[in-house]
């Protein structure tokens, strides 16, 4: 998610005309081969229900209402870690399951649709949805959509690459992940950039431990990203998570001097996006997708984790 830093800061554009969702045609785009670089926006469908029976997040009931998580990073007491491996546990095998969903066809309001109703039998709450107004239950961002692309009734082509970003609230905790996954026959520019992302997401999570500056998470993604010949987009922070949605500490992605230790107890995500192309992002009228100015494709991926008292441990890995 975009935190801690104004618009202007993060070099991100907010943008509204005629109130249509479009992608911009008049900024300078790049040549990256014969792929779906740009992706064409939908119809968003109504909010899906959730049942009473559900516990939901206080943001639920009141629309729009500011984040939560404010203050100093929440350090876990041993039940709240066992409620972050329950939940985080749900999330990752929703999203192994919604990725194995994506197909050539199908349409990300579906995927939204299995996310929610796989959260629901759960009994657990979508946690996007009406989280600052965010409207579905999952986030899915399609080739230059960067990062909390809307699910629309577009339907996935061949060679498209999608971010599937699945966060569950469950028994108090929030549990965060995504994944970015190959429809059809990718090209391998597009390959390259998938898996030198999730490999950017490896990297960093072996700078991981109590003791570490929060920095050297960010130092680290940049030294790699730049080894492959590849960006990373700054305007995307990983989060403190937990009784929260999102909160302290952040987690930056390029280099940076941002002060804050890692300490055993806490909970973060690590959520690196990289891109092909240029590093600035545009923010559309629906005050949430967030494409890159240049049409350049871009990949996610995702994990919260726990830092203990030896290193680090990964909430989000399926079974």
């Amino acid at each position: 998610m975009i935190q801690g830093l104004t618009a202007t800061q993060r070099g991100v554009r907010w943008w509204s005309a005629f109130g249509r969702r479009y992608f911009f045609s008049k900024r300078k785009r790049y040549d990256f081969g014969k792929c779906n670089t740009i992706s064409e926006v939908g119809i968003v469908s109504s909010e899906r229900p959730v049942p009473e029976h559900i516990p939901k997040p206080s943001y639920y009931f009141v629309r729009n209402s500011p984040a939560s998580g404010e203050g100093r990073p929440e350090i876990k007491t041993k039940e709240q870690i066992e409620g972050m491996r329950r939940s985080c546990q749900l999330a990752a095998d929703i999203l192994q399951r919604a990725c194995s969903f994506a197909k050539v066809g199908v349409t990300t309001d579906q995927i939204d649709g299995f996310v929610h109703e796989e959260t629901i039998k759960a009994k657990a709450y979508p946690s996007p949805l009406r989280y600052l107004g965010f409207p579905k239950s999952v986030c899915t961002s399609v080739n230059n959509v960067a990062c909390h692309g809307i699910p629309d009734d577009r339907k996935l082509l061949d060679g498209d690459i999608i971010n599937i970003d699945v966060t569950v609230f469950l028994d108090g905790f929030h549990g965060d992940c995504s994944k970015t996954v190959l429809i059809g026959n990718v090209d391998e520019r597009g390959k390259y950039l998938v898996d030198s992302t999730e490999g950017a997401l490896n990297e960093a999570l072996l700078c991981c431990g109590p003791g570490q500056p929060l920095c050297v998470i960010g130092k680290s993604i940049e030294k790699y990203a730049s080894q492959k010949g590849l960006s990373v987009m700054p305007a995307f922070l990983g989060h403190g998570i937990g009784s929260y949605f999102h909160g302290p500490p952040h987690v930056f992605h390029f280099d940076n001097d941002y002060p804050g230790v890692m300490l055993a107890g806490m909970t973060f995500t690590i959520e690196p996006v990289l891109t092909l192309g240029d590093t600035e992002a545009e923010i559309l009228e629906d005050a949430w997708t967030a494409v890159s100015v240049d049409g350049a494709r871009s990949a996610q991926f995702e994990h919260t984790i726990l830092i203990t008292e030896n290193g680090c441990e990964v909430l989000t890995v399926a079974d």
